[in-house]
């Protein structure tokens, strides 16, 4: 802001320069996308064909705004109004082109600043651009059109014309369109540093204006309130203005201003708008005498430009105070970010490595920056598999879901229709491979474990290197994504390696393993239950025997007949109920104890091999193809 002295020894703001500066910093929040500030500004509000448009048209003096049936206005337009009275202030303006000859001109911020002369050439741009928004239909966007307007004949003035209220939807507009509009004018002149310029139809009844009753529920006080009544020439014949010119019927503390606008007529046959202000004013004479002095288009943009410098003015202090707060911290924040990079390849090659070898020394345990309160990197890993694994695999049972009965069904299953005389090896694979399969699920568990430490460690080297990563939050992203999809790659690969590594297992069940210390002992228990199966089977053939000769040697009873074959009741073997439980011979008892001793001795050499392996896995095929490949991946 300029200050320039007042001669009393004080300071006061130049208040020619008030109006442009608000504005630059209108089109800096505009391109920044947030309302950081809530900034000085005319918002002209009211219902649908009340005029709003027209009223800016005579402030400019210029046709440039749409024109049609029913809802025409349906973007906001942010209209800057900026006074270039001398050539040098124009050329100054134009962009300091010497062979610029303009006297007024618009531009618009969406067009970079093209300088559009014919204001037929804005009148379609606005056209053009509300509907590369909103589409042809008659809806409405809350973004906001921005247009500077250069004129010697003009005041500065910053406007906001919104889409006139409406009631009911017509064509393809949303069920919703008044709440839409009525959302839209809240949000603008909610801001305490906003003027509301009311603008009623005179021809309808004031009292209820829906411009004034959406003014009075946000501003009850009316300080920020200015009504402006048009059409004053379209009144019943018989009637006047008169009260509500003078607010007899609806008091407005900054004021009411009457204002006559062109008549559909009078743009048909292109009569100007210095014409058209002149009319103005001999009807203003003619009719209102006593107030014509205070009304009509040039009192009102008189009056406009003197609020809004006053507005300004009274919410200088406070805009000042939050612009030098927001600069204050966005300095510091670029203060932050470190001084301008000079070489783009060498800092990026930097702050890579630096990343790799971060990671590399968190998982080793050589980091500068050691962890006190959790266990991280390598010495996390390191308790993934000799606690947390570890122990899964120690809390599995040889045995577990495999009773008794289960053994003695798949011994009796192996050996097929005929009765077994040894324990068939056959049921001692079957059982024991079905028992090494639980191995695979902890193995996958630790896998799994690793892989989210390895995605923790790049949370703690982020931390670590917060200055440099936080200055580039792309790259950090983008190197963050790179470690997440390496590890997602060798994911699926060290799964397989665990996968396969149970499935060796299960491919040959080696019983000649040295540590199966048991083997002799079971060759030994099947000798020894062979003689015995040997000298039963003599014993109880010699039995029988001597029971068939003392059978044909008794004589039979004549008063039994026996049956002949074919008509004795014929026995159905499958009808006769399996026995679920049972007392086990001391036979079978021996074999289901020699089974599961011997699925016990084989399950702990393969656990201890796995327990081994699957560590071994994890570090060759994850975490150091991660750490050997990290640099060169980035």
């Amino acid at each position: 802001l300029q200050f320039v002295d007042d001669g009393a020894g004080g300071r006061r703001v130049a208040m020619d320069a008030l109006i442009p500066v608000v504005n630059k910093l209108q089109e800096i929040f505009s391109c920044l996308g947030a309302e950081l500030v809530q900034l000085p500004q005319i918002v002209v509000v009211g219902s649908q064909s009340s005029g709003k448009s027209s009223v800016l048209e005579s402030i400019v003096g210029r046709d440039f705004l749409p024109r049609g049936s029913g809802i025409v206005t349906r973007r906001p337009l942010v209209l800057q109004l900026i006074n270039v009275a001398s050539q040098d202030d124009r050329r100054q303006a134009a962009g300091g082109d010497n062979g610029f000859t303009a006297e007024e001109w618009g531009t618009f911020l969406h067009c970079k600043n093209k300088i559009l002369v014919d204001f037929e050439e804005i009148r379609q741009e606005i056209v053009d651009e509300t509907e590369r928004m909103t589409g042809t239909n008659k809806g409405i966007s809350p973004e906001p059109i921005h247009l500077k307007i250069f004129s010697p004949h003009i005041l500065n003035l910053t406007l906001v014309d919104l889409p006139g209220i409406t009631k009911v939807p017509v064509g393809d507009q949303p069920v919703d369109i008044e709440h839409q509009i009525r959302e839209m004018v809240v949000n603008y002149i909610s801001n305490p540093n906003s003027l509301i310029l009311g603008v009623t139809a005179a021809n309808t009844d004031m009292a209820t204006s829906e411009a004034l009753k959406l003014a009075r529920d946000i501003d009850p006080d009316g300080r920020r309130t200015l009504a402006v009544i048009t059409k004053l020439d379209l009144m019943d014949a018989g009637t006047d203005a008169v009260d509500v010119l003078t607010g007899r019927v609806v008091p407005v503390k900054l004021g009411i201003i009457g204002v006559v606008n062109r008549s559909q007529h009078d743009i048909n046959v292109n009569k100007s708008i210095t014409e058209a202000i002149q009319d103005e004013q001999s009807f203003l004479q003619k009719r209102y005498p006593s107030l014509a002095n205070r009304n009509g288009t040039k009192h009102l943009a008189k009056t406009l430009n003197r609020l809004l410098m006053h507005h300004i003015r009274v919410s200088l202090p406070e805009l000042k105070t939050r612009v030098n707060v927001l600069t204050s911290q966005y300095q510091s924040m670029l203060n932050s970010y470190g001084q301008p990079i000079l070489d783009h390849s060498a800092t990026l090659l930097h702050i890579i490595t630096k990343f790799a070898a971060e990671y590399c020394h968190t998982i080793d345990g050589t980091a500068k920056n050691i962890e006190t309160s959790e266990l991280c990197g390598g010495a996390r890993i390191c308790y993934i598999f000799h606690e947390t694994f570890g122990r899964t695999l120690e809390s599995i049972d040889p045995l577990t879901g495999l009773t008794t009965l289960d053994v003695l069904t798949a011994i009796r299953n192996a050996t097929g229709p005929r009765p077994a005389l040894f324990v068939p090896e056959i049921s001692f694979e079957l059982l024991v491979k079905r028992q090494i399969k639980q191995l695979e699920e902890p193995g996958l568990r630790c896998v799994e474990l690793v892989h989210e430490e390895l995605q923790r460690i790049i949370q703690h080297c982020s931390t670590n290197n917060t200055q440099e990563l936080l200055r580039f939050p792309k790259l950090h992203d983008a190197i963050v994504e790179v470690v997440m999809g390496l590890l997602r790659k060798r994911l699926p690969v060290t799964n397989e390696m665990v996968h396969n590594l149970v499935a060796i297992e299960l491919a040959y069940i080696n019983t000649k393993h040295p540590d199966f210390s048991d083997a002799a002992m079971v060759s030994a228990s099947v000798n020894s239950s062979q003689a015995e199966a040997l000298q039963d089977g003599s014993r109880k053939w010699k039995g029988e025997r001597a029971e068939e000769r003392g059978a044909e040697e008794r004589p039979r009873n004549p008063g039994i007949t026996e049956l002949p074959a074919h008509s004795r009741g014929h026995i159905n073997l499958l009808d006769t109920p399996v026995p679920i439980s049972r007392k086990l011979s001391l036979r079978e008892q021996r074999d289901c104890e020699v089974i599961q001793r011997l699925i016990k001795s084989y399950f702990l050499i393969v656990r201890k091999s796995i327990q081994d392996s699957v560590p071994k896995t994890v570090m060759h095929f994850l975490v150091n193809h991660v750490k050997d490949n990290l640099q060169s991946e980035l």
